[in-house]
């Protein structure tokens, strides 16, 4: 029997419909489509669907993002309609025309919790003129291993004061708005050396540098933050079995009582190796919901994935697995955050379009660098887009050239084929000019390391530039989103 056949049958008739629709609430679910979405999905959420999360695939432009969230909200008002929109690069909503702030670290760099806000509030002001009612952000999660490859420029920075104090300045400015936020990943991801969406990531440490990462997420929830996610990562010292997402001991004993969360806690997206590879994502519906989120993502498109997890958590509250209290629980805080945020404000207010640049000028950090490199030959490495974040693809090349149209360069974006010839085609093409090499995160992408090695052994006169974290560059941007790259290009490119 298929999981269409079970959505039609017995998923249906087997509990209460007050109960069947309680399940549904727990569930947020990606879709395929821009101006229109499955049948699949009406049903959903016909029977109580609690969210969607909108990607790049959904967006064409901002009229037609406002045309979509109308039409499923029209089907169901109180659906929750939900987005990353963390800032930098990730970039989900930029062909609608979203506010360009530069990401997290550049933010705790600049260090001024007003200008955080003002980011904050653009981007949530961008979310309420498109109707959308939930942003998975802001990142709580502090930059703790230099090897971590997935929060980094994401993150406030590693000082958990300095994050407490933004993710306060982030979250009121949201609300503000009448934007849900959601501050990620509980307990922490920023101490892992692995992506969870490629495999399940361990952290070590002792409990005691653990709970220092906490700060941030009581500083959340002391500003109200409405939801919090949970992360895919096994914290040996807190649960040796079992990942946040799927641990009781992390979720209710640490999050529910100890820090005394209230709110919606929602788990990270259930296809993500991390747990799609180990438990299934069914499977790892069910467990989350049982060790205490309330509501489980399911990000892919792919609603055969979305309607399996759900058959699931069926089956188990009608076979007694799971308990019926814990889901009407689960439920219970969907609605509240429904009743509060799901329907999209009227009139908008204008935002600070400036803030963002403003950060990231601010957050420029230089050594002894000259003035201005004019006409210079940039040579920009950096990896390919992040499959699931959206991750990466502007180059600062094309910031410079409005600036400098005298800049020449060279973008290479993932490990290019053959290294050798392409570093002798750039010391051709820059012969005469000044050379600059920009590099993003080569710590973890030891390739950029050796191709900057290999061009500054036969020009050491080159200018370095870092534009994610620092690694000795003569100038860095902390950051690769657009603004963060307008920034550096400003520095370059300004008249002698």
């Amino acid at each position: 029997m298929t999981s269409e056949q079970l959505y039609a049958g017995p998923a249906l008739s087997s509990l209460s419909t007050d109960l069947d629709e309680a399940v549904h609430r727990c569930l947020v679910a990606g879709f395929e489509g821009t101006t229109a979405f499955p049948d699949t999905l009406k049903r959903l959420i016909d029977r109580g669907l609690g969210g969607v999360i909108l990607f790049t695939r959904n967006v064409r432009d901002a009229e037609q993002v406002r045309e979509l969230t109308d039409a499923l909200r029209a089907i169901r008002p109180d659906l929750l309609v939900a987005i990353d929109n963390e800032g930098g690069g990730i970039g989900h909503l930029v062909a609608a025309g979203a506010p360009e702030v530069p990401g997290s670290y550049a933010l705790g760099v600049a260090d001024d919790p007003n200008l955080t806000a003002r980011c904050a509030d653009a981007l949530a002001g961008h979310l309420a003129t498109l109707g959308i009612t939930a942003s998975y952000a802001p990142v709580a999660d502090l930059q703790r291993r230099a090897d971590n490859p997935i929060v980094r420029t994401r993150s406030f920075g590693a000082d958990p004061e300095l994050a407490a104090r933004h993710l306060h300045a982030w979250i009121t400015a949201t609300e503000a708005r009448g934007i849900a936020s959601c501050a990620k990943h509980f307990p922490g991801h920023g101490g892992t050396e692995t992506d969870s969406h490629h495999d399940l990531a361990v952290d070590p440490r002792p409990a005691g540098e653990l709970r220092a990462d906490l700060e941030p997420f009581r500083a959340a929830v002391a500003a109200g933050v409405p939801m919090l996610m949970s992360a895919h990562v096994v914290y040996p010292a807190l649960d040796a079995n079992r990942p946040a997402t799927l641990s009781r001991r992390i979720l209710g004993d640490l999050l529910r009582h100890e820090i005394g969360f209230d709110g919606v806690l929602v788990s990270d997206a259930l296809e993500m190796k991390a747990i799609a590879d180990r438990y299934g994502e069914a499977a790892g519906a069910r467990i989350a919901l049982a060790a205490g989120a309330d509501q489980v993502i399911v990000g892919v498109p792919d609603l055969e994935v979305t309607l399996a997890c759900r058959d699931e958590v069926l089956d188990a509250v009608d076979s007694g697995r799971l308990s019926e209290e814990r889901v009407w629980e689960a439920a219970g805080r969907v609605r509240r955050l429904a009743e509060r945020y799901a329907t999209p404000v009227g009139a908008v207010a204008a935002w600070d379009a400036g803030a963002g640049l403003e950060a990231a000028r601010r957050a420029v950090r230089s050594r002894a660098l000259p003035p201005a490199v004019r006409g210079a030959h940039v040579v920009d490495l950096f990896p390919p887009p992040h499959p699931a974040l959206n991750w990466g693809g502007e180059d600062l090349l094309a910031e410079l050239r409005p600036l400098d149209p005298a800049a020449s360069g060279t973008a290479v974006s993932g490990e290019p084929c053959d290294q050798d010839a392409l570093v002798d085609g750039i010391l051709r093409l820059s012969a005469g000019s000044p050379l600059v090499v920009a590099t993003c995160d080569a710590g973890i992408h030891p390739w950029q390391g050796d191709f900057r090695d290999a061009l500054l052994a036969r020009r050491p006169d080159a200018l370095r530039v870092d534009t994610g974290l620092p690694e000795g560059g003569d100038l860095c941007s902390f950051g690769r989103g657009r603004v963060n790259l307008r920034a550096v290009a400003e520095v370059l490119g300004a008249p002698l």
